[in-house]
């Protein structure tokens, strides 16, 4: 019997419908301003860092897919919206959504790519008064 790869990432969608496993821990992490990944985020940036596709298992679901441009395709949970993943259909490699994991802590990004279309406040972001949502929201609605 095959000897299972460890499972050192873990990761879904908001509703739990899409789950999956990184077997390697997830390099080249960054951030990415272009206008493609604000769309398809709906933020500010995409957060992405990736495994090679060997290295990256659906555990529940199976994610729906688009494909962004003739080179890209991204996939998503078809039943909440949330982006999972980001990859070059010529490339063995898949860029996971660092927000979509369990502990998104774990990847830092490295860099930033697209700067061309960072947004001009994203850099005066750091400065804007801030409170922990337990302070944001009654209690009733967290």
């Amino acid at each position: 019997m095959p000897k299972s790869k460890p499972r050192l990432h873990t990761g879904g969608c908001q509703c739990g419908a899409v789950r999956y496993a990184l077997h390697a821990d997830p390099d080249g992490a960054s951030i990415c301003h272009c206008r493609m990944c604000q769309k398809a985020t709906g933020g500010y940036f995409g957060a992405a860092a990736g495994v090679t596709k060997a290295n990256l298992t659906w555990t529940r679901g199976t994610p729906a897919s688009f494909r962004s441009s003739e080179l890209i395709e991204r996939d998503f949970c078809a039943k909440c919206g949330t982006p999972l993943t980001f990859r070059y259909l010529d490339r063995d490699r898949v860029s996971i959504a660092i927000g979509s994991l369990d502990d998104p802590r774990r990847v830092q990004p490295q860099i930033q790519h697209g700067i061309e279309s960072r947004l001009p406040d994203f850099a005066g972001l750091a400065r804007l008064p801030e409170q922990t949502t337990g302070k944001s929201m009654p209690a009733d609605r967290l």
